[in-house]
């Protein structure tokens, strides 16, 4: 008998253990296959934790082309814990910690690719450094360029200096044990940093920093020391270096201060770095063109390359952009100069640059490069062979699927309707599906490319732009161009809309609160691509409960698409503007909003790794198009911890100074980046765009301080 019930109770146990296997396989299968590998928990979801480490594994699998073992995940998860914990070094240990595999060189003994005893100039430095994600735990010194050192024997009076070759050895055990070092007392174990962003102390652009570990905290003889070895071993750093102490050091820096502020070298912490930016690289890239100072009631051509003391709030197309105040990396003039592919970049006073200056009024080569500009005179053959090959050799089409016939609400609207309602449309249709928490992202309608094809069609405005098409002042003289575009606009604003179409948009409006002002924005065919941003090409318009049927709004959404600037944009690139199509999205208008802020997942400014860079200004002061004098709290945020975060700028429109975005809104941003960037990838992939793609979020803090996400798309480089 008791044989029976224990057989019967092992039956049971099997029972019940072959169920939880079963119900946590049912479980797990809600994840995919790729998702599974972050499950540490086999609970069959991801937490906000696992979540985090799961979008910046996938994105540097995409990058590298191969995915991590599950054994180099689960390292990653807890070098996430330690670096939360504040604990981060040079790479020690490695090889080195097994102690000397030869004799003891002296650094003159070095063989080069393990590293050399002097550095004669700018070339030798850029072969001996490493520059990527490859720093092991020095996650500091990620993207940045450096070459680390060593000193031995600072306790004597003959202490030796070794300047590591860093790509060969990325830890300073690694290259102990080739140079036969073993471990004892007066060693300095360092790196030496090039910042080209910032100035240096004689001028000129260009800082070296030297550093040591996070937890190492030198006298001042010291440090000065280690200077002058630095400086004697390598002379191009006379009046370019300074000593930048991490938070080991900074209690022993404060008590010798004194020392510091006599000494003939500056000390930088890192936020001083980019307070000091005297040339900052907006777009890399390089052209050809007429270089001139652009007054702010001129109308540049696409062949000049502009000088701005003011940034603009729009600018049509120009073969470069120099402006002499800093920039609004995130304004429309700087994604149309990503989309363009034309250099711009802010060069402090850049009219009065002793190399710019004397080339005002000539034709110009012009490149910006991460380390610097080059500029130079250019002759007009160079300058028409650049230019005939830029353009496109023949016609591009834009897709335009006109088979949508009807207003739809954005619930309705998925991401591959984008042919029929614009990218700007469907892709703010698709963040309302990502489970955001309510009134995140505007709710509101899609309207097709239909209604702007009959629009045109019933009055025949397709036949005034093939006049306008064929007129050769139309098409030869800038000033005749713009004024019979005005002119177009505004017969298109007055133009007559069919009884069913004032029907449906009306419908449309009804469907809205009364008294609900109602933001009427653009949604075109040929912007918001992956290959073609359209930033600021287009117009949208607030319509407000006074100002009678919304289709007067509608009507200026459609003329925005004969914009100036979007017509010059499509011309240069051999657009047809006649398959070019508006749609308009429709939602509630935002009103008396804290601030307004974009942001991309990648740092598409100071090109560290990991960071998401954030701009915002408080109020109405759009990011995109910034007032005047206007300057934007930039924060760089990490991608998997959001109480890791640099405040580059403040903002100076805050009342005393303060912090626009708080840590709730930055932990908000940081979750929600992360998920953007996964799950539009993931689309993106679907349909053979590249992965791995950055992207750039509109937002705003509402006026009760909630965050709203108001548009998405790729970021344009």
């Amino acid at each position: 008998m008791e044989r029976k019930y224990f057989i019967i109770a092992l039956l049971a146990c099997v029972l019940a253990f072959s169920t939880i296997v079963v119900l946590n396989t049912w479980t797990q299968s809600k994840l995919t296959v790729d998702e599974r590998r972050f499950d540490f928990d086999l609970n069959g979801e991801l937490s906000a934790d696992e979540q985090r480490l799961m979008f910046r594994v996938t994105r540097l699998e995409a990058e590298r082309g191969n995915k991590f073992s599950t054994s180099e995940i689960r390292q990653m998860r807890s070098g996430e814990r330690e670096r939360s914990r504040g604990r981060g070094g040079f790479g020690r240990g490695g090889r080195g910690s097994r102690g000397p595999s030869g004799p003891r060189l002296n650094p003159e003994q070095v063989a080069f690719r393990d590293g050399t005893a002097t550095i004669p100039d700018r070339e030798t430095f850029e072969k001996l450094s490493y520059q990527g994600r490859e720093v092991r735990i020095d996650t500091q010194l990620t993207g940045i360029e450096f070459v680390k050192f060593q000193i031995e024997n600072t306790h004597t009076e003959t202490p030796q200096l070794y300047f590591m070759n860093t790509e060969t050895h990325r830890s300073h055990g690694s290259f102990m044990n080739a140079a036969g070092l073993g471990r004892g007392q007066g060693q300095m174990r360092g790196v030496l940093s090039y910042r080209p962003l910032f100035t240096s102390p004689n001028g000129e652009p260009g800082v070296y920093t030297f550093e040591f570990n996070p937890n190492d905290a030198f006298s001042f003889e010291e440090i000065k020391l280690a200077h002058d070895l630095l400086v004697s071993k390598m002379p191009i750093l006379k009046d370019r270096l300074g000593y930048c102490p991490l938070w080991g050091a900074i209690g022993i820096y404060n008590r010798e201060k004194a020392f510091y502020d006599a000494a003939e070298f500056p000390v930088y912490f890192e936020d001083d770095l980019y307070a000091n930016i005297g040339y900052l690289p907006l777009n890399q890239a390089a052209s050809f063109g007429l270089l001139r100072v652009l007054a702010l009631d001129e109308r540049p051509t696409p062949r000049d390359i502009v000088i701005c003391k003011t940034l603009p709030n729009e600018m049509p197309r120009v073969a470069g952009v120099i402006t002499g105040v800093r920039q609004t990396p995130l304004s429309h003039v700087n994604l149309r100069a990503i989309q363009d592919k034309v250099p711009n970049a802010f060069i402090t006073k850049a009219w009065e640059n002793a190399s710019i200056a004397p080339l005002i009024g000539k034709y110009v080569y012009y490149a910006v490069n991460a380390d610097g500009f080059e500029i130079r005179e250019a002759t007009l053959k160079e300058v028409e062979t650049h230019f005939a090959d830029l353009r496109p050799s023949k016609t591009q089409k834009p897709k335009r699927d006109l088979s949508v016939t009807k207003i739809l609400r954005l619930n309705d609207i998925g991401f591959s309707d984008a042919s029929c309602f614009g990218v700007k449309t469907a892709n703010v249709a698709t963040l309302r599906t990502f489970g955001f928490p309510e009134e995140t992202v505007p709710d509101g309608f899609g309207i097709p490319f239909h209604f702007y094809d009959a629009f045109m069609k019933h009055n025949g405005f397709y036949t005034k732009v093939e006049a306008l098409l064929d007129d050769p002042a139309f098409q030869s003289a800038y000033d005749i161009r713009a004024a019979e575009l005005k002119k177009f606009r505004d017969e298109i604003e007055k133009g007559e809309m069919p009884a069913w179409m004032l029907d449906a948009i009306a419908k449309l409006h009804n469907a809205f609160p009364v008294g609900t002002s109602l933001r009427c924005r653009s949604s075109t065919n040929n912007e918001d691509l992956p290959s073609f941003s359209g930033a600021g090409l287009y117009d949208s318009y607030t319509h407000h409960p006074d100002e009678g049927h919304l289709s007067k709004s509608i009507r200026q959404v459609f003329a925005s698409l004969w914009n100036y600037r979007a017509f010059e944009a499509r011309d240069f690139y051999r657009i047809d503007h006649l398959t070019t199509a508006m749609g308009v999205l429709v939602h509630p208008n935002f009103t008396d909003e804290l601030a307004n802020g974009v942001a991309v997942t990648d740092d598409v400014v100071y090109q560290t790794i990991g960071n998401y860079y954030l701009n915002t200004q408080v109020g109405e002061d759009l990011v995109t198009n910034p007032e005047e004098r206007s300057i934007p709290e930039e924060i760089l945020l990490d991608w998997s911890d959001s109480n890791n975060y640099r405040v580059v700028s403040m903002s100076n429109r805050t009342m005393g100074g303060g912090r626009i975005l708080s840590d709730a809104h930055l932990r908000q941003l940081s979750s929600y980046l992360g998920l953007i960037h996964y799950k539009f990838n993931q689309r993106y992939g679907h349909v053979g765009q590249a992965k791995n793609r950055a992207m750039e979020i509109e937002f705003k803090i509402t006026s009760d301080g909630r965050l709203s996400i108001k548009q998405v798309r790729p970021w344009g480089q």
